[in-house]
């Protein structure tokens, strides 16, 4: 059987990692528990799910010509990712994201420095038109410049190429943009950022939250709700999908990108949107038992596992 493709266009940083009792205020310097370096950014760790999904992965970014830049590339190949579309820019460093984990409740905070993620051109992508038009699934975020990412999914919809948008960060989007996008997967505060809203008082509230970004001309939402699962909704389907829960949870950090991995080899395999959706929460249960996060993520046999036990 041939492997599903899966086309990921999205940032690499180094994730520079440091754990601590509790977060500092500003202007405070506290002592740190632990610190760890390691593969990140929101494209990146996706394409790293993808793969240990046993898919060929079809990854564009970009790298500076470094430590953290060498540290991607021999952590692809080792993967079984191409770099034949991961450029390299000779004068910007790589994509670095600052994350300080809060080791007694978990949360984090993190700070992203795009560097030679973001200086990836529109012909760029251009260059990449092959790879994005004979892919079963196009994959993207908002950590690069808007041109570039509005091309992609330009060329994947142009191609007749399903298009998942994970908005993340968190940023108003162009209606012509979303139009062109099958599946949104936001979490709660990126779902309402796309609309302008401010706060979900309540659970219930997920729906009417649902129903305004498919009034953005999306045909399917899913919002990604952490703990409690994930909320699938389009006009035939209305439904909440419950999370996994597979031990103590570790960290996180990186659980978003693991849904999306998952959710994108699912779909490339032809799965049904709830299906898809399940075994994207498999994958998100799965990584947050472990450290870090493209390492966190899991491979296709314990997952196939998990999603026959139910």
């Amino acid at each position: 059987m041939a492997k599903p493709k899966v086309c990921v266009l999205g940032a690499f940083v180094a994730d520079l990692t440091c754990r601590t009792d509790r977060m500092p205020k500003w202007g405070e310097t506290i002592l740190g528990i632990a610190f760890k370096l390691g593969p990140g950014g929101k494209g990146s760790n996706q394409a790293v799910a993808a793969a240990r999904l046993n898919s060929d992965v079809r990854l564009i970014t970009k790298l500076g010509r470094d430590a953290f830049g060498e540290m991607a590339r021999s952590f692809y190949l080792n993967e079984g990712i191409s770099l034949d579309r991961v450029y390299e820019d000779p004068e910007e460093s790589s994509g670095t994201a600052t994350i300080v984990v809060d080791d007694r409740t978990r949360e984090n905070a993190i700070v992203v420095v795009q560097g030679a993620c973001g200086r990836l051109t529109i012909a760029e992508v251009e260059a990449a038109r092959q790879e994005i038009a004979t892919s079963d699934i196009f994959l993207t975020q908002l950590e690069l410049p808007f041109p570039p990412t509005i091309r992609g999914i330009e060329i994947a919809h142009e191609a007749g190429v399903p298009v998942i948008l994970n908005p993340a960060p968190a940023l108003p989007l162009p209606i012509q943009v979303l139009q062109k996008v099958d599946y949104l997967t936001p979490n709660e505060l990126e779902g309402l950022a796309l609309i302008g809203g401010k706060s979900l008082d309540e659970f219930e509230d997920i729906e009417k939250l649902a129903d305004r970004l498919l009034a953005l001309g999306v045909p399917n939402v899913v919002l990604t709700l952490g703990e409690k699962g994930a909320f699938v909704k389009n006009q035939s389907i209305c439904r909440h999908i419950p999370a996994f829960h597979c031990g103590k949870v570790v960290e996180t950090t990186g659980a978003g990108d693991a849904f999306a991995g998952g959710f994108a080899v699912a779909l490339a395999e032809k799965k049904s949107l709830e299906a898809a959706t399940v075994y994207g929460c498999a994958v998100a249960g799965l990584s947050v038992t472990r450290l870090g996060t493209a390492p966190s993520m899991p491979r296709r046999d314990e997952v196939d596992e998990l999603v026959a036990g139910g």
